[in-house]
This record gives C-alpha cells, structure tokens and sequence, in this order.
C-alpha cells in the first residue's frame, strides 16, 4: 500500500486533533524546506528516521539500449536516502520498540539535542 501526502494530512490531523488544513500547510512547508536546503546542497537529517543528501554521480559513457551505440552520460546530482536504526531495526522486526495505541511511547525519550539554527537537523 503506498501512503499518500493526503492519507499522511488526515493521519495526522486525527492523531493530533488539528485541522486538515493547518496540518496539510505544516507538511506542505516541512517538505518545501527540505527540498529547499537540498537544493542549496545541504544535508537533511530527521533523528531515528533518516538522512537526506545531495550526491553527484560522476559522469560516464552510457548505452543506447536501441542501438548499441556509446552515448555520453553527463555527471548530475541526485538526492539520496539513508534510513536511520530505528528505521531499519522496525522494518526489519528486530525491535520491541513501537508506540502503544495511545500513540506515546512507553520507553523513555533521551533529551533532545541542540542544533545551530537554519541547521537541517531535526530532533
């Protein structure tokens, strides 16, 4: 099943009891900042989830699947995604660490970490 950013909205206007429409503006605005700061060539990284980043894929000699001939592939940046542990260790079902049916977690969550501001590190 593939969750849609409408599908995420509703979701998360239900869990947290907030408009439709104030959370569709909170995603839209958290998904603009994190293409913006990747366009700028900065590293985008959500604690426990995951890593954001521009790489460069250096240039190289492709092939025309038609016709055989070499062709010229140009270097070019693409985003890249790395999940973070908790996000591995949950898909993989290695962790006994899920959030109750309230929605809180039953485990204790570490102090957050400070950040310099514009930073795209969220904890």
């Amino acid at each position: 099943m593939t969750m849609t950013k409408r599908e995420l909205v509703i979701r998360v206007a239900n869990h947290t009891k907030l408009t439709q429409s104030d959370v569709a503006r909170i995603v839209e605005d958290t998904f603009d900042a994190i293409t913006q700061a990747l366009a700028n060539g900065e590293r985008w990284e959500l604690r426990d989830f995951g890593v954001f980043e521009v790489k460069t894929r250096a240039s190289r000699i492709g092939r025309n699947p038609r016709t055989g001939d070499q062709v010229p592939v140009p270097e070019r940046k693409v985003v890249t995604f790395r999940p973070g542990k908790k996000m591995k260790d949950l898909i993989s079902g290695e962790t006994s660490d899920t959030p109750s049916e309230s929605g809180a977690r039953e485990t204790s969550a570490p102090a957050p970490e400070a950040s310099s501001p514009g930073a795209g590190a969220i904890s």
